[in-house]
């Protein structure tokens, strides 16, 4: 899909304030994973140490009622509402929903839905009337980008999403520890069920989750596992991270030169059957004006903006 926005909204008056946001302290930590059930293809590895700066970042994703706020002070119109169409999980699309040709090779479960967009996340009758609390979704890259501009922010690099994510836990699999149900405890909006016809919804939900359900990882971040996949700021590749050079280990900012852009984190619809990027470690990528019922993001800002 072309891009449809030729210049960013101007900032909004949340622009001098990083009221609300986390600060993650400076330092070194170990990004990556090695895990046996991994996806060494996706560039998970090899486990290494990355230094940052400090940062701040946000303790919850952007909801639909801060992403209002935005598109009511500055008109913004998302690249699913120029295109007309985005892309809804097939099990939330009902026989009054036009779906156009365009289905996502390998995976027939996303279907093009006209109307479909960050108002009407599952197709023209639905709304966000009651999810005013829910992450905002159908945001592409460059809508995350317009947005954290808008509010004196920026999207978080992959590596500060990481650090931020893991809570202090060196090489632990989830924000929380290496058991996904501690205790018979859900942490996490994940898919339970057979993917993808049937969710048993038994984490209490089968679509996305209020921002702040379950509870935060040591660093006071919620659901950085599950609920939407969260973009970051970084270009995509397998490799470049590879090379032992100063650009992939102090304060990496991704490669120079890629079509697409990392997310993070997994979403509700993670399943291990297909997919168990609801690990801190893993990665996937879309293109930055791709939109989904199961994509959002969260801001980061540098503290020496503060």
């Amino acid at each position: 899909m072309p891009a449809r926005h030729s210049a960013r909204p101007r900032r909004g008056s949340a622009a001098d304030s990083g009221k609300g946001m986390v600060e993650i302290p400076g330092g070194t930590f170990l990004m990556g994973g090695d895990d046996l059930d991994g996806r060494p293809e996706d560039g998970e590895g090899p486990i290494r140490q990355v230094t940052l700066r400090p940062f701040l970042i946000d303790p919850v994703c952007v909801t639909n009622a801060k992403f209002a706020a935005f598109v009511k002070s500055t008109g913004y119109r998302t690249d699913a509402e120029s295109h007309g169409w985005s892309y809804v999980f097939h099990l939330f699309v009902t026989d009054q929903h036009a779906v156009i040709d365009g289905q996502v090779p390998g995976a027939p479960w996303w279907l093009p839905v006209e109307g479909a967009d960050w108002r009407h996340p599952d197709g023209p009758g639905s709304a966000i009337t009651s999810r005013q609390n829910h992450p905002v979704v159908h945001v592409s890259w460059n809508d995350a980008a317009a947005y954290a501009h808008w509010a004196g922010r920026r999207l978080p690099t992959e590596a500060e999403w990481e650090c931020a994510a893991r809570g202090g836990l060196p090489r632990a699999r989830y924000p929380w520890g290496d058991e996904l149900t501690p205790g018979g405890r859900h942490r996490c909006n994940i898919w339970q069920g057979t993917f993808p016809h049937v969710n048993t919804g038994d984490d209490g939900h089968v679509g996305t989750a209020p921002v702040k359900t379950y509870p935060p990882n040591a660093y006071g971040l919620y659901n950085t596992s599950g609920n939407v996949w969260e973009w970051c700021s970084d270009r995509w590749s397998t490799t470049w991270h590879v090379p032992e050079n100063r650009l992939t280990r102090v304060n990496p900012l991704g490669p120079p030169e890629g079509t697409s852009r990392v997310v993070r984190g997994g979403s509700y619809l993670c399943h291990n059957s297909y997919c168990n990027r609801y690990r801190v470690a893993a990665r996937t990528s879309n293109t930055p004006d791709s939109s989904t019922g199961h994509t959002g993001f969260r801001c980061a800002r540098s503290v020496e903006q503060a």
